[in-house]
């Protein structure tokens, strides 16, 4: 028999833990080769993690809700061979040998090649506290080797508070809950909560009264500012990078701001004619199509604005590519993927690679590779109704287009006041790369071809 141990491997771009948000299997499973096994959040992305071996699930190290460091085991699988990996978290390096780097291989010092070449770590794992959780002693990585338990301190039975519930002599009620039972001479004890986790309710109180809940008292309570009426979220995954890379950016370019209204009736025009069109029915087109398109054709006039600041180099690196990235609100906060060569792409790949990218970033499936390397990015607020905004640029990114809603409006044209569809865009770059010339330049282009994109296709193509 032989116990083949997994380490979590290293997801992308040198990332030294991951949450283990759902395991898709369990002790006892039979799996097979490459078969998805856990799902594991990264401060990217959430991922799947596929199996290295086919065989049946020994053990399951952590649970889901715990941050394993990169290199830990997470998982054993009996391959049903004769030699085995041991079961350890980490052993001293022999001195002379080296692993060959093989994704999966076990070199001498004991520890399994990751994805990307980056080495575990020597940390413990750690739970975070999770919401119903009552406090108790966390295991670590490296219990699973210790010869024999030790026994933990006796500790004073003392009151615990979870989420404004207190829990008390094994019962579980709001602080306001036991003043109205105190009022009404109840026994808390002799209640059955029919609350989350048990806790006892008011209409628990009430029912044991027989008679109906108070709807108001003759005094009212004076209000209570403490942690029954606060929530604490954790900042981790997704949310804790993106504030990293923005507080970085904000205090590094110095961001400057540009507007523009635009008249696109020609465009929403030309877009109900694209849909019109058989080999177009089936395809998501918006107008963020289009915006990305004149963006695409904008740079290619203006290539600083597509560009970034080396200062280890004190150097302006220009690219001759865009990897137009696309903002995507998501559950687990705001990423950025982006659109590899985009300006290499016709109108049609575009659009197919927009509708994967926003699908792939809804559903939590975005790699971390694709949203590294991004060049320019467009943020579309209008989505939410919004006329426009101020972004913040992305790190290494010299500009980043706001996108507002397009409304109907009063606008003149051609001589009169007429209803119109116009929005409004918002242009943030880095005033060390981009002057106001440029960045007035690069943004009327942008609106040009919005107010009349068949004429500036076939000028500019």
């Amino acid at each position: 028999m032989a116990i083949n141990q997994f380490n979590l491997p290293d997801l992308g771009e040198g990332l030294t833990e991951g949450e283990i948000l759902k395991w898709l299997v369990a002790e006892g499973d039979v799996i097979e080769l490459n078969q998805p096994i856990v799902e594991v959040e990264t401060a990217k992305a959430a991922v799947e993690i596929p199996a290295k071996w086919a065989g049946t699930v020994e053990r399951i190290f952590h649970p889901e809700g715990t941050t394993v460091e990169v290199g830990h085991p997470i998982i054993s699988i009996n391959t049903g061979g004769d030699s085995a990996v041991p079961l350890t978290v980490e052993e001293p390096a022999v001195e002379g040998k080296a692993p060959t780097g093989l994704i999966g291989e076990v070199g001498a010092n004991g520890r399994t090649a990751v994805l990307v070449g980056y080495g575990p770590r020597t940390v413990e794992a750690k739970r975070k506290a999770r919401k119903g959780d009552v406090a108790a002693p966390a295991a670590s990585a490296s219990a699973v080797a210790a010869p024999a338990p030790v026994a933990a301190p006796a500790v004073a039975a003392s009151p615990v508070v979870i989420e404004s519930v207190t829990v008390s002599a094994g019962v579980l009620a709001k602080p306001p809950v036991r003043k109205l039972a105190r009022d009404l001479g109840i026994d808390l004890a002799t209640i059955v909560g029919t609350g989350p986790q048990g806790s006892i309710t008011r209409d628990d109180l009430a029912a044991a009264a027989d008679a109906p809940a108070p709807v108001q008292q003759a005094a009212a309570p004076a209000p209570v500012f403490d942690a029954s009426r606060e929530q604490r979220i954790p900042i981790k995954g997704v949310r804790k990078l993106t504030a990293a890379n923005m507080v970085a950016s904000a205090f590094t370019a110095p961001h400057v701001t540009e507007f523009l209204t635009v008249d696109m009736t020609r465009t929403m025009k030309a877009l109900d004619r694209l849909k019109a069109r058989p080999e177009w029915r089936d395809v998501r087109v918006s107008p963020l199509l289009l915006v990305a398109k004149a963006v695409l054709l904008a740079a290619k006039r203006h290539p600083m604005v597509n560009s970034t600041w080396s200062a280890a180099t004190e150097e302006i690196v220009v690219k001759d590519y865009i990897n137009l990235g696309i903002a995507a609100a998501t559950e687990r906060g705001l990423i950025v993927p982006n659109i590899k060569d985009a300006g290499s792409l016709t109108l049609r790949q575009l659009a197919d690679a927009m509708t994967d990218l926003v699908q792939t970033a809804k559903s939590g499936k975005t790699p971390p590779a694709a949203m590294s390397g991004g060049t320019f990015t467009i943020t579309n607020v209008g989505v939410y109704g919004v006329d426009t905004g101020t972004p913040i640029l992305p790190p290494g990114e010299a500009a980043i287009l706001a996108l507002g809603t397009v409304r109907e409006q009063p606008w003149a044209h051609k001589g009169k006041t007429k209803l119109r569809q116009v929005t409004t865009l918002g242009l943030s770059f880095d005033h060390r790369i981009i002057d106001g010339e440029l960045g007035s330049k690069f943004l009327r282009d942008i609106g040009a071809f919005l107010t009349d994109p068949e004429v500036i296709l076939l000028a500019w193509t």
